[in-house]
């Protein structure tokens, strides 16, 4: 699948479901403790005196930026869909969200001291996945944070329905191993990694869900 086909379909997509999705997930976190303990670690990381913006890439409604503002970080949202940014500037007028796309973000080198990827690498063809966190690496300011979220897995699973609307869309599940050796291929360093189970909200559609936080290096 080409660059421009697949993020044709993910914005179509996203674009269809933005508001049904965004009342579906609203309180999703209040029942994951380990998501929010692994937020919380990263919020804790990129609250430094020199620390600059941090990007959530794949935004969506917002909830997670959000979450990380309530956390005390300066966080704003960027996203492929217009119709989710219209809908995260609504509920979260406070914040900052603008559209992009995570293989080519219009953001200078090093701009962001912290990036967020809260399960938007998941639409991602796996030979494009290179390309993304080339660009992570490129807007990370030395010392900046990565958090990642990925579904656990080995496939492509292609969505018809989804969040009441009928849609096209692929979701990747990805092997731990393999987005480590991407990290680590994009000059970042891996730091924690957690890997669950899935709850009952998630049984039996989904399986294990990942978490990997990671650092970009000051040069030596």
């Amino acid at each position: 699948m080409t660059e421009s086909t697949y993020l044709h379909a993910t914005r179509v997509a996203y674009d269809t479901v933005a508001a049904d999705y965004a009342e579906l997930l609203r309180d999703e976190l209040d029942t994951k403790p380990l998501d929010r303990a692994m937020l919380a670690a990263f919020a804790e990381l990129v609250q430094t005196p020199d620390t600059g913006e941090v990007a959530d890439l794949g935004c969506g409604p917002g909830r997670i930026t959000a979450h990380l503002h309530s956390l005390g970080v300066n966080a704003f949202g960027i996203d492929l869909s217009p119709e989710m940014v219209a809908v995260a500037r609504r509920n979260h007028p406070g914040l900052r969200f603008e559209e992009g796309s995570m293989t080519a973000l219009d953001l200078a080198d090093e701009a962001v001291g912290g990036v967020v990827a809260w399960y938007s690498t998941v639409h991602t063809p796996p030979e494009l996945l290179p390309r993304v966190f080339a660009e992570i690496h490129r807007v990370l300011a030395p010392g900046g944070h990565l958090l990642i979220a990925f579904k656990v897995g080995d496939e492509r699973r292609h969505l018809n329905k989804g969040y009441g609307h009928e849609l096209s869309l692929d979701v990747y599940w990805m092997p731990p191993e393999h987005i480590a050796e991407l990290v680590s291929k994009a000059g970042l360093v891996l730091e924690a990694q957690l890997i669950r189970a899935p709850d009952e909200s998630e049984k039996p559609r989904s399986g294990r869900q990942a978490f990997f936080l990671a650092r970009k290096p000051h040069e030596s």
